[in-house]
């Protein structure tokens, strides 16, 4: 495992999301499995774990914070906040300073931390951002050391040019991969000049750039890729990266044809690290052999330099015009 810089920290290059962990909306991982990944991508050095106080209703937290009492090495967690609509939460009540406080607090009890690591906003309204009383109260919650770092996931490039303005901001999640590249031209260089880590979320674009989905193949109806494949409940953009399934399907064939080998999901995550603004790459996995395989990618050489041109024509030909969604 390779290590990049996170502030004061060095990180996995390639970390591991969690939503899989107690969410059925990747279809079911029960706790001993979700254990075993846990386990698995820390034995391999992995030191980065994302996750959210939504997933599972708390429980992806719940899980990894059981994981955590067993071992003696430190390891990051960042979680995120601002979506919860559970008793007394909902928008636009999340967003000030007293349900900002409960909901670090709750992730604390989830996670049996004493601070948390990175806390990020959880793609909450651009005008709640655009206000910056959030991001206030984020400062104050740093002050009073309940929080190490803050940062924001977003959804748009617009989204993300708000938060770089704010003092403080540790990171920016966003969604960037081998079907969303013209993220690198408009973000990357701004946030590099202000010093701002990039946590790539989605990298596998919910799964259809590890290669292995058919056109025939299907999702549960509680499978997010299923009840969420064309932006019928939040941003399609979080699933499949905005692009129709069965296109995808296509288009990724024609991505293998320009890979080195047949390793389709560990070159498309090489792919993303080979842009050297990205801090990490966070990959979820509901299998140990996922994890794996993900994590391979941080020890692959680099693509060659025609082959990033080659998969930047076929993305400005055939790609980008098939993303849906805001972006």
């Amino acid at each position: 495992m390779n290590y990049r810089s996170f502030k004061d920290v060095k990180i996995a290059d390639v970390g591991l999301g969690t939503w899989q962990l107690g969410s059925a909306e990747w279809g079911n991982v029960d706790e001993e499995v979700a254990l075993s990944i846990l386990q698995t991508y820390t034995d391999a050095g992995g030191n980065f774990i994302d996750t959210a106080d939504i997933y599972g209703g708390g429980l992806s937290e719940k899980i990894i914070g059981k994981f955590l009492k067993t071992l003696n090495k430190e390891i990051f967690i960042a979680t995120k906040q601002g979506r919860r609509s559970d008793e007394n939460y909902g928008w636009p009540q999340n967003f000030d300073y007293d349900a900002m406080k409960r909901q670090a607090e709750s992730s604390l009890e989830n996670l049996g931390q004493s601070q948390l690591f990175l806390e990020q906003l959880h793609c909450i309204p651009p005008d709640e951002m655009r206000s910056g009383k959030v991001f206030d109260h984020l400062r104050k919650l740093q002050q009073e050391g309940i929080i190490r770092y803050f940062g924001a996931s977003v959804e748009t490039t617009e989204e993300a040019f708000i938060c770089l303005e704010q003092e403080g901001l540790a990171s920016l999640q966003i969604i960037f991969n081998l079907f969303r590249q013209h993220v690198a031209d408009e973000l990357f260089e701004k946030a590099a000049e202000k010093g701002v880590a990039l946590i790539v979320r989605v990298p596998l674009a919910s799964g259809l750039l590890s290669g292995k989905f058919k056109q025939e193949t299907t999702f549960g109806t509680k499978d997010h890729r299923n009840f969420n494949a064309d932006g019928q409940s939040f941003n399609a953009g979080e699933t499949f990266s905005g692009v129709q399934f069965k296109e995808g399907i296509r288009l990724t064939k024609q991505i293998q044809h320009l890979l080195p080998d047949e390793r389709t999901a560990q070159w498309a995550l090489r792919w993303i690290l080979d842009h050297p603004q990205v801090t990490t790459v966070i990959p979820g996995a509901s299998k140990i052999s996922q994890v794996a395989s993900n994590v391979e990618a941080s020890n692959l050489p680099s693509l060659a330099f025609g082959t990033h041109q080659a998969l930047r024509k076929l993305y400005n030909e055939e790609i980008k015009n098939q993303i849906r969604g805001h972006y």
